[in-house]
């Protein structure tokens, strides 16, 4: 029986390595997707030793012509497991981010997961097995820790946003992926094949520079495994660090109440009082 293949992006370290490791020793073959061939070289002969067969494909998926190869390669058919996972972090004022930036930023974060999902998915559903791995951010839930209290802000704690990094860029890519993911699962369901999104919190790697590291900071093996830990239980979302698997379905019982209720053709009490004033 031939192997399964993994087609894994940002494969050159951190949690893309820590990935293909995993991947490895669970039996798949591999396709190694990043922009260094030197590293991308080097862990294929380490994963070798796990007797994985690794195919290398050196692209910079921020790219049109580097993302159109890896569709191709990912359309091909044979993928079980899809493993989006490379990104940039893109930190900074949002009005004084470079437009070049902007779009490099935008496309690797948010748009190359479904682009190659998309690609991927008619194997898997061919096959009625496998399923996509997301890599989004812990960060996809910190919007709301920018809100001063008060302003439709439930808990009534204060920001944390002076800890936090400006942010706007990729908190919405990673919160679109996140989204995406969520949603994609339900579609997904009954089909064999599944889809997981994972969100680490700080990970110790040389990303962005490596600030993330420090001791509050999860090492890439460990998210890698509970990514994968995650997908082969049937999660959607993946915590890393979360203990209380119980707020995820607060969190998700929540976003039920709030579209639910948004739901109707009267206008909310707060909203008639404002126009009743306006018109005085």
């Amino acid at each position: 029986m031939p192997r399964p293949i993994a087609f894994i992006t940002g494969a050159s370290s951190g949690i893309g390595a820590a990935m293909a490791t995993v991947l490895a020793e669970a039996g798949h073959d591999l396709v190694l997707v990043a922009r260094r061939a030197d590293r991308l070289a080097a862990l294929a002969e380490r994963l070798s030793d796990a007797g994985a067969s690794s195919e290398t494909l050196t692209v910079d998926l921020s790219e049109k012509a580097g993302l159109k190869r890896a569709v191709e390669r990912a359309a091909a058919g044979d993928i079980d497991v899809l493993v989006s996972n490379a990104g940039v972090s893109a930190y900074g004022p949002f009005a004084e981010i470079d437009p070049g930036e902007l779009d490099r930023a935008w496309t690797l974060n948010a748009d190359v997961t479904p682009v190659l999902a998309r690609a991927a998915l008619p194997g898997m559903l061919g096959r009625g097995r496998g399923g996509i791995i997301s890599v989004a951010s812990n960060l996809a839930f910190s919007a709301g820790a920018d809100q001063p209290p008060g302003t439709n802000s439930s808990s009534g704690t204060p920001g944390t946003s002076a800890t936090l990094p400006q942010r706007a860029l990729y908190v919405g890519a990673k919160a679109g992926t996140m989204a995406f993911t969520r949603v994609l699962a339900s579609e997904l369901h009954g089909t064999g094949v599944q889809a997981t999104v994972v969100c680490p919190g700080l990970v110790s790697t040389e990303w962005n520079g490596g600030k993330s590291q420090g001791p509050r900071a999860m090492t890439a093996e460990d998210v890698a495994q509970a990514g994968w830990a995650g997908f082969s239980l049937g999660e959607v979302v993946c915590l890393p660090g979360l203990e209380d698997e119980q707020l995820v379905e607060q969190f998700t019982g929540i976003e039920r109440r709030i579209m639910g209720e948004n739901l109707g053709s009267e206008l909310a009490t707060r909203y008639r009082n404002q126009e009743a004033s306006a018109s005085e």
